[in-house]
């Protein structure tokens, strides 16, 4: 295993220790748009589990929509402060509908058919529409983390700041978006923005992660 504690040039990493879950953001700067695009895109890139993309991404934009949304999400400034809320929001459940889009354009995309790709297809939909709705969600939701992580790396890459947040009312949030009717359920969100030149108490912490040795096991 490689020593991340040694010099090492300025990639990725530099980003990372470079981020942190920014509490203060200055609404006179505004994260460009193509930089919102490329942090998006990263979450669509991500893996998913058989690659069904369960969740969707709302970029929330408006000003008087994140203000709508800050009073149930314990009135954290961020939500309106930075320039863009990505809400990630899960499928509510799998349907034989939706399991057969993701099929269906994997198969226009590539321009053929698989037969042991159709025959995990035929399994899927044996399975996994039969299963309680509350299951197939929380599935669903761990594959929106796995999109949440991708947007907070490509974030840290682009030198925004980004705050995940989970602290909201989700019940409220999905009726204010009106995600119920589209088959979604909030999961998390993510302002984005730029730190607040003062204001912010954790700023200039020391960024604190366990050490290599008690977090990672190497198996030979």
């Amino acid at each position: 295993m490689s020593d991340l504690s040694q010099p090492q040039a300025p990639v990725l990493i530099d980003r990372l220790q470079w981020r942190y879950a920014t509490k203060k953001m200055d609404p006179a700067k505004v994260v460009p748009q193509d930089k919102i695009d490329r942090i998006v895109e990263a979450a669509r890139l991500a893996p998913t589990s058989s690659g069904l993309q369960p969740f969707e991404i709302i970029v929330v934009k408006s000003a008087e929509v994140r203000a709508q949304i800050q009073p149930i999400a314990w009135n954290q400034a961020q939500i309106t402060d930075g320039t863009a809320l990505l809400v990630f929001a899960a499928w509510d459940n799998y349907t034989a509908e939706r399991i057969n889009h993701m099929f269906d354009l994997v198969n226009t995309e590539r321009g053929f058919t698989n037969e042991g790709w159709e025959n995990y297809r035929k399994m899927l939909l044996g399975s996994y529409p039969t299963r309680s709705a509350e299951v197939n969600f929380n599935h669903a939701a761990r594959q929106a983390y796995i999109g949440l992580g991708a947007a907070l790396i490509a974030a840290a890459f682009e030198e925004v700041d980004a705050t995940p947040m989970e602290g909201f009312d989700p019940a409220k949030l999905d009726e204010i978006l009106k995600l119920r009717e589209r088959g979604l359920r909030s999961v998390a969100i993510v302002p984005l923005g730029y730190r607040a030149a003062e204001g912010d108490w954790l700023v200039n912490l020391k960024k604190v992660r366990r050490p290599l040795e008690q977090f990672v096991t190497e198996v030979k």
